[in-house]
């Protein structure tokens, strides 16, 4: 325990190698537009960075309509009520809480179904027998940003009139043969984490295919006014400043860079870790534009030697942070592990992916002897 906590705290001082580290625009750049924000003291409410950025990451991501959030939860809690989804929502328990956690707050219950080994996204064999009177939306996660099998999920949900709402938070201008991920389904939401391929600071968007869903979605991310005096729908305070407007269109500039720098990343450690018994990862998939937001591993602790928590503790103890994500699964928490869909048995792929996993480091700012020593690291045994 006390070497844990050693280590816990060195990680708090931000030694070593980190997982990740955050895309920043360059400051003098940065200040200049804080400059004009202050000149033009408009701070909030659909400002003119804010117009700016939305039509910039539509182009950008190839998709018609862009709403921008203060974060990644809250697109997502606004597309289950714009489109007045009850009841169950079948998901994956192999993602971030907020994925699960939203579904919660609009008080729907949260089914969980299996992933796939191949892609860590939700199985779509599974999805289809969790099917009730009560289902009423399907909402799958890109998982590191692996596209899961759109065709099939969207073949079940018209079969039985099903919604699909993606969270594509880690799917940042990933492709299918030129064409966007964030088109598929009814919408798909966006994170734009400090943590993510392409930040804000904080913030997030939700994708919608029409102009009317657009403006329905930007009324309830504003209270609900659809004017000064009037109020359309009981909606929230989600609404993106000036300030991180201004940052995130700098972003945008230097996020094919950053991504190619990551890709390297994940070439070099495909080189080096293919031959290592016991370590698997993901290579990229046919006629697919990755954005390389992470680069997981699995390990097999009977090939490898050691388990995945020793390690993930051995990394640690050289100076490299990895994360184990996502474990625990979501499903394991207490506000979900009493639920029926819960049971480990019917979920055995994704408790053994979250058994296994780490994220090594991936990020535009990691060196080739960062790079190097987390390889030396994972290949001692």
């Amino acid at each position: 325990m006390k070497k844990n906590s050693e280590i816990q705290q060195k990680t708090m001082r931000n030694e070593g190698i980190k997982v990740t580290s955050p895309l920043l625009p360059d400051l003098n750049e940065f200040t200049e537009l804080l400059k004009d924000i202050w000149n033009r003291k408009w701070i909030t409410n659909n400002g003119q960075y804010h117009q700016q950025l939305e039509q910039a990451l539509a182009e950008y991501l190839k998709v018609p309509f862009v709403s921008l959030f203060t974060n990644g939860t809250l697109p997502l809690l606004t597309a289950l009520q714009a489109l007045n989804i009850t009841g169950e929502i079948i998901t994956t328990p192999y993602s971030f809480v907020a994925t699960t956690h939203s579904i919660w707050w609009n008080g729907c219950q949260p089914v969980f179904v299996d992933v796939e080994e191949e892609t860590c996204g939700i199985d779509p064999d599974k999805i289809e027998a969790a099917i009730t009177p009560r289902t009423t939306a399907i909402m799958p996660v890109h998982c590191y940003g692996h596209p899961v099998k759109m065709n099939r999920i969207q073949e079940i949900a018209d079969r039985h009139g099903l919604k699909v709402i993606y969270d594509a938070a880690h799917a940042f201008g990933v492709e299918i043969d030129g064409e966007s991920v964030l088109n598929a389904g009814n919408m798909s939401t966006l994170s734009f984490h400090a943590t993510k391929v392409y930040n804000t600071l904080e913030g997030g968007a939700l994708i919608v295919h029409d102009a009317e869903t657009k403006r329905q979605i930007d009324y309830l991310k504003n209270f609900g006014f659809a004017g000064e005096t009037e109020v359309v729908a009981p909606g929230i305070n989600s609404k993106v400043d000036e300030v991180r407007a201004a940052y995130g269109l700098l972003n945008l500039k230097q996020v094919n860079t950053a991504i190619a720098r990551r890709k390297k990343v994940a070439e070099r450690y495909r080189e080096a870790l293919r031959e290592v018994p016991g370590i698997r990862f993901f290579d990229d998939m046919p006629n697919v534009r990755h954005n390389y937001s992470y680069f997981p591993i699995f390990v097999d602790a009977k090939k490898y030697g050691m388990t995945r928590d020793q390690l993930y503790f051995r990394m640690q103890e050289s100076g490299i942070y990895g994360r184990r994500y996502f474990y625990p699964l979501i499903s394991t928490f207490s506000p979900y592990r009493n639920l029926k869909s819960a049971n480990p048995q019917n979920l055995q792929v994704a408790t053994r992916l979250a058994d296994e996993v780490i994220c090594l480091p991936m990020h535009h700012e990691l060196s080739d002897s960062d790079v190097l020593k987390v390889i030396e690291v994972i290949s001692e045994m």
